[in-house]
């Protein structure tokens, strides 16, 4: 007979009740119910589907079956963040498991809130303990929705699967793919975090590049605010131009090139900046 442990799901038959919690057994082990946490009564002598987990080294059974098993992805909703553990996520059942900082990114301004959503699977530690592991992308093994190209230019949402200093990834509502460079990006999402973007471009795998900028007319009002507001902190002046490379560019506003240009150019139509001598300058009013 299969060892009863931790993650799986299991038939078992009630055999005695004390005040706190029933106790059940498959004929060999037995578990505890505790009563506490589980609002279904039980029956003596009677059968259950239960699901095994494991609290200071006792192995209890719950009759709420999870959403999150040891052989099935699903989401689950981020309950508690601990700076030195990691975070908790209910999986669907009378108890939040432990996500382990050492499977969230290594910067905790990205870890996900309480409220966001991962996408995780159920493991055990050495002690038999119950985790939820995040998913890797490689454990899709290529099978993504394939996006239509009628996607392009549209709005779309999402939630964070992967972030890192490169880029970000979601999965779409529709189950589709998209990738998010750090330059379709004003800060980094959270791992969890839903987001609203839009598509940039459709590729041949079908999989989609997503910005979560906003749209031109609507960026170059919002980048060029605040970088008129960046010349009135800093004295009317600063050693940036339509010149300067990308990266300097990025470091100072976290835009790409062309869009500080096109922020640049509504500033000087409107005959509110000047660039001179390799710098940009506030025209005094």
């Amino acid at each position: 007979m299969k060892k009863l442990a931790a993650g799986h799901i299991v038939t078992l038959e009630v055999i005695s009740e004390e005040e706190a919690y029933f106790e059940l057994s498959n004929g060999n082990e037995k578990v505890l119910y505790n009563k506490k946490n589980n609002d279904q009564p039980l029956e003596l002598h009677q059968n259950y589907d239960v699901f095994l987990y494991q609290e200071r080294n006792q192995l209890y059974a719950t009759t709420m079956l999870p959403n999150v098993r040891l052989d099935v992805f699903d989401w689950a909703i981020v309950t508690k963040v601990n700076p030195d553990l990691g975070v908790f996520v209910d999986i669907g059942t009378s108890l939040s498991i432990l996500v382990s900082k050492d499977d969230l990114p290594v910067f905790s301004t990205v870890w996900p809130d309480v409220g966001d959503e991962l996408y995780v699977i159920l493991d055990r530690d050495k002690k038999g303990r119950l985790l939820a592991k995040p998913v890797a992308e490689s454990d899709f093994e290529e099978t993504w929705d394939q996006a239509p190209e009628s996607l392009l230019d549209k709005d779309i949402e999402g939630r964070i699967f992967r972030t890192d200093r490169e880029g970000a990834v979601l999965i779409t509502e529709q189950g589709y793919r998209g990738f998010i460079h750090r330059t379709e990006r004003k800060e980094e999402p959270r791992l969890g975090q839903w987001v609203n973007g839009r598509v940039i471009a459709v590729k041949e795998d079908g999989t989609l590049n997503v910005s979560l900028r906003p749209r031109k007319n609507k960026a170059r009002q919002t980048d060029a605010a605040i970088i008129l507001q960046y010349l009135v902190d800093h004295n009317g002046e600063m050693p940036l131009n339509d010149k300067t490379d990308p990266d300097t560019i990025y470091k100072h506003f976290s835009i790409s090139k062309a869009a500080f240009k096109r922020a640049l150019g509504k500033l000087m139509k409107e005959q509110k900046i000047e660039q001179v001598e390799g710098k940009t300058r506030l025209l005094k009013e």
